[in-house]
């Protein structure tokens, strides 16, 4: 699976793009990214699965396309 950070997500990655595999659900993700990469821990984010916004616990088949996106503003 392919998982695509934005903004200030992608600043703390080693990459804006990782190729992970074996994550069934969002809630394995966000375990093994704040696993990996502590300092999401306390970055508000939200995920993206094949272009849209999910909460709670969502499935995520190896050829979705997950995003990470930073908090929006607008007007």
């Amino acid at each position: 699976m392919k998982v695509r950070a934005f903004g200030m997500i992608a600043e703390k990655l080693p990459s804006n793009e990782l190729e992970l595999e074996n994550i069934a659900n969002t809630d394995q993700l966000l375990g093994y990214l704040y696993q990996q990469y502590p300092a999401l821990k306390h970055t508000k984010f939200s995920i993206a699965v094949n272009r849209k916004q999910v909460h709670g616990n969502e499935l995520i088949l190896p050829e979705s396309e997950v995003a990470l996106l930073p908090p929006f503003s607008g007007g």
